[in-house]
């Protein structure tokens, strides 16, 4: 590369992540704001600086070369360093005193913006913007710098965070009222093989706990119908169209209204954690910090006045 490394720019790094990500320049000129033909142009002059191809192309799409593939890594760090430079700087300058952005599961959705509303009457100056996704959403919110904490049952594994539980998260499974099986006690889990299950998608916290109560009894995974949320699990459980196997804070109201039955199985509830989740190594701001400290003090309490003693308390 000789002097050109020299000439590489930030910018460039950031537009050559989305077009490896997009596999298109169209596609990632519209996520920027700029034109296709921007993208391209800093894209060959990139590849100029690298002396090396980056994309080729691939039907109305980009494909990345080995070498761009091989730079990928050094890149999300060099952006990703500009990240955490912009934000200490603006930690510094008390800009984030008073904002904290927090991503929460879907299945938080049930609790979480009541341990929001419980922090306001604590820090009531406090900005708190909330985003509600899936987990791989919420995931790369917490890795590309857009949430400060997050509210999770399964904390990320492919980078380092602080994750600090405030509460039992218990999965079990449930049924219609009138289903056949309502009324038995001790299933074995062979015994509700034959029942037509409802799935998230996979890498779900809810599909990994299906997957798992069937493995370890040395079972064969049963046929089931795959479904985007617990909304509409429930809503098809409720129709008594199947089973499922869901958080029970997602359904403790159906529950309490007689519209859902937890059956009585063998191995379950399963109970995992809730955790309040954050990159190690991040510098929180004054308010993230105390919203991470509150979560894990104070949830408990407010899980237990949610849930009751048997699914909320730490």
């Amino acid at each position: 590369m000789k002097d050109q490394d020299t000439k590489i720019t930030l910018r460039q790094m950031q537009i050559f992540l989305l077009a490896v990500e997009c596999r298109s320049f169209v596609r990632a000129a519209e996520k920027l704001s700029l034109t296709g033909p921007a993208v391209s142009m800093q894209m060959a002059r990139l590849s100029e600086s690298i002396g090396a191809d980056l994309f080729y192309k691939d039907g109305r799409g980009v494909q990345p070369t080995e070498i761009a593939t091989a730079l990928v890594p050094y890149a999300e760090r060099l952006t990703e360093t500009l990240r955490e430079a912009v934000h200490v700087v603006e930690t510094l300058q008390g800009r984030l005193d008073n904002q904290v952005r927090v991503a929460m599961v879907s299945t938080a959705r049930n609790f979480g913006p009541q341990l929001v509303a419980a922090f306001g009457k604590l820090f009531p100056n406090v900005q708190v913007d909330i985003s509600i996704a899936n987990r791989e959403g919420v995931v790369s919110q917490l890795q590309d710098g857009k949430a400060d904490v997050a509210l999770m049952g399964r904390p990320p594994r492919r980078f380092d965070v602080v994750t600090r539980p405030f509460a039992k998260h218990p999965y079990v499974l449930v049924c219609h009222p009138d289903h056949p099986l309502r009324s038995a006690k001790r299933l074995r889990p062979v015994d509700v093989l034959p029942c037509r299950f409802l799935v998230r998608e996979p890498g779900s916290g809810t599909r990994l706990v299906h997957e798992r109560f069937f493995r370890e009894a040395g079972l064969s995974l049963p046929a089931a119908q795959e479904m985007d949320s617990n909304g509409n699990i429930k809503q098809a459980v409720m129709a008594n169209l199947a089973v499922a196997f869901i958080s029970a804070h997602t359904v403790a109201l159906e529950r309490e209204a007689g519209k859902l039955h937890v059956l009585d199985v063998q191995g379950m509830p399963q109970i995992r954690d809730w955790f309040v989740v954050y990159p190690t190594g991040r510098l929180l701001g004054p308010a993230a910090s105390n919203f991470a400290d509150f979560v894990e003090t104070d949830g408990p309490r407010i899980m237990q006045q949610i849930y009751g003693d048997s699914f909320g308390a730490k």
